[in-house]
């Protein structure tokens, strides 16, 4: 069976341009993958892990044979990238960019490259490099595509594909939108762990706040732990949208702060956060159906998850999502995803007979 694409270029092997590349080996979605990179190093661990068969540290004829591009540069080099990708590409080639920010991005571009429709897979993780790459980081993701009345149908078409082909769920939405919506769900947190980890770093008890630090703070100030230089970048692009972010987030702390002496009120604000986040979907960036989580304790000893996963399936209830949450030397903690309520308080009702303390 003849692959999806032929030729495909990845300009800029990262995190992401390696996962889209080995994304696109493991569906055998492509007859030969070529990657680009400005870093002599990246272009090295693509080869040895096999994530492109061939690579370039300059741009030249060959980007000429390619029936699809994707850039997935930093996003305050896509423009440039393109710009000078432009003329040599093919005019019947299909162009897309992985960047987080995308109204420049497409409105640059969209004129110059040909059959160029701009994408943002929600995926990915504060580990960097191509080395960290892997196929299932696209699975079940979310991926926005930000077409305009410019676009071509063959790059909507084109696109809308290969996003499908690699597992993932296309969703459209205007360039001007997605960088507002983004600056809410992914650039705003990033600063606030970026805050958060400053009122530990300029405390004069920072010694011992790091001491006390517990997994709650770690799980929320862990996009922190990203490339400072990428993440700086992605803010810098998308700052507009994410300084009107910043304004409404001080609206709704200085109402927390004035429910500070409302306790019932708080309780009610607390309740509601608690819906929407219980709500989200437990499988990352994916549409998938509502879950319905248990957080079971476990003591650090092995066999733990396997012996939780027999009781469960002995009692006829199936395990849709499972998550390790924290590990420490006494105990840790587990997330399980269940596609009902029922089968979620059926679950609880085995683990809490089976010792077990779920919440």
């Amino acid at each position: 069976m003849k692959p999806l694409f032929g030729k495909v270029g990845i300009f800029g092997v990262g995190l992401l341009g390696g996962s889209v590349a080995l994304g696109l080996k493991e569906r055998f979605l492509a007859e030969e993958i070529h990657a680009y990179d400005q870093d002599p190093e990246a272009l090295e661990k693509a080869l040895f892990l096999g994530v492109a068969d061939r690579v370039h540290p300059q741009l030249g004829p060959w980007v000429g044979e390619l029936e699809l591009g994707i850039l997935a540069a930093p996003v305050g080099a896509l423009v440039d990238l393109g710009r000078r990708l432009a003329p040599l590409a093919h005019p019947d080639s299909l162009w897309t960019d992985v960047g987080s920010v995308k109204a420049r991005v497409v409105g640059d571009l969209e004129g110059i490259l040909p059959h160029f429709l701009g994408s943002h897979p929600m995926a990915g993780s504060e580990r960097a490099g191509v080395e960290n790459a892997h196929a299932g980081l696209l699975h079940n993701a979310i991926w926005v595509l930000t077409p305009t009345p410019r676009t071509s149908p063959k790059a909507r078409e084109g696109i809308k594909k290969l996003v499908e082909a690699l597992g993932a769920y296309p969703l459209e939405i205007p360039p001007e939108l997605h960088d507002r919506l983004v600056a809410r769900i992914s650039h705003l947190p990033y600063l606030l762990a970026v805050a958060l980890n400053r009122l530990v770093a300029h405390s004069p008890h920072r010694d011992l706040l790091m001491f006390l630090a517990a997994g709650g703070f770690r799980d929320l100030t862990r996009v922190a732990s990203g490339s400072p230089r990428m993440s700086r970048d992605m803010v810098v692009e998308n700052r507009e949208a994410l300084k009107e972010a910043i304004y409404e987030l001080r609206g709704v702390l200085g109402e927390l702060e004035e429910l500070l002496d409302q306790p019932e009120a708080l309780l009610r604000a607390a309740e509601e956060a608690k819906r929407t986040r219980d709500s989200l979907p437990i499988v990352r960036r994916s549409l998938l159906p509502e879950m319905h989580d248990l957080v079971v304790q476990v003591p650090d000893r092995p066999g733990q998850i396997a012996r939780i996963a027999t009781a469960l399936g002995e009692a006829g209830v199936n395990i849709k999502d499972i998550e390790v949450l924290t590990i420490r030397e006494e105990a840790g903690a587990i997330r399980l995803g269940f596609a009902s309520r029922e089968a979620r308080e059926k679950a609880r009702e085995v683990l809490s007979r089976a010792g077990y303390r779920v919440s």
